[in-house]
């Protein structure tokens, strides 16, 4: 198997860039949606720290978090329009430029962290990052946000059995829509803003998210129960505008893509060593956590994926067939 992008690197990782001094300053705009303390707000930070300490100052990364700018897909937008120079950004809001990236929320594809990291710092990035560079965007690597797990107010998960007939909200993604549905739940997408007081106002019964997002947004307050199904996985993806891009010089450019390497390995260490800590304390904070037998799940998939290969579209069976045996072969 070839090597991690960023292994191959690895003896770079820890190389000062020589950077000799820049004829003007550099400001740049990374917008995202993760909270501030959230890890990936946190790893966002960093990277701009990183980048602004080793070019002596002269790129500063202004980080707008929390979907300040608009949600993924409006920031995605701006940054193709040139209005913010960075985004991280989800699979879903990518794959309206690149249905490749539909591939990646495949119900119950991966089998742990490890194994999706492989994937998407391997074979995946090399599959997509020129058809995001036809759109315009410099495809830099892949972070990371965690699996996807389900809660709600009314009753323990522990079989598909348990959800069918909950009113469980989604984002606009077809995967996740899909995946729900499969399960027998009344899908019904709100926006992530007005999602917390939807769920105490008991508009849904439950949603699904990463254990940090349900944390650090107290989905418990209104939320009873917890099924770790680790259903669906997320990263957040870091891409940049290929116009900013080419104004860098190659010694910028290889300190951008050294410190997103970076942050994206801290967050993925903080996410990936987390769980079980974000578990304690949701317990703590009264959740009864329950832990099914993902398989049972998985089988109820065939509807997801046949939505899924339908939204991507005429090549929806290849691009599916293509990505799964990128899948197979990164097991170890």
């Amino acid at each position: 198997m070839k090597k991690l992008w960023f292994v191959a690197a690895a003896a770079v990782m820890t190389a000062a860039v020589a950077v000799t001094a820049s004829a003007e300053k550099i400001t740049m705009r990374l917008a995202h949606y993760a909270a501030v303390d959230h890890p990936g707000g946190i790893a966002a930070q960093q990277f701009a720290d990183a980048v602004k300490e080793r070019t002596n100052g002269d790129i500063t990364i202004e980080v707008y978090p929390n979907n300040e700018l608009g949600a993924p897909d409006e920031m995605l937008e701006q940054n193709i329009q040139g209005v913010v120079d960075m985004t991280l950004g989800t699979q879903g809001s990518l794959d309206k430029y690149s249905k490749k990236f539909a591939t990646v929320m495949l119900p119950f594809i991966f089998d742990d962290y490890d194994h999706a990291y492989r994937v998407l710092d391997g074979p995946f990035y090399e599959w997509t990052k020129d058809e995001l560079l036809e759109q315009g965007l410099v495809f830099i690597g892949s972070w990371d946000y965690g699996f996807r797990n389900l809660t709600n107010s009314k009753r323990e998960i522990n079989s598909p059995d348990d959800v069918v007939g909950l009113k469980i909200r989604t984002p606009g993604e077809i995967q996740l829509q899909s995946c729900m549905e499969a399960l027998g739940a009344n899908v019904q997408p709100i926006a992530f803003n007005e999602l917390y007081l939807s769920l105490k106002q008991g508009v849904v019964d439950g949603q699904e998210n990463p254990l940090s997002v349900i944390y650090f947004n107290k989905y418990y307050e209104a939320q009873k129960y917890l099924a770790l199904t680790n259903h669906v996985y997320n990263s957040m993806n870091l891409v940049i505008s290929k116009k900013v891009w080419d104004s860098l010089s190659p010694e910028y450019q290889q300190i951008i893509t050294e410190e997103s390497r970076n942050a994206a390995l801290a967050m993925r260490e903080t996410i990936k060593s987390s769980d079980e800590e974000y578990i304690r304390l949701l317990e703590e904070n009264g959740m009864i956590v329950t832990r099914p037998d993902k398989a049972a799940f998985a089988e109820k998939m065939d509807s997801s994926y046949a939505a899924i290969a339908n939204y991507i579209g005429e090549k929806g069976e290849e691009y599916i067939e293509t990505f799964r045996k990128m899948v197979d072969e990164c097991r170890e």
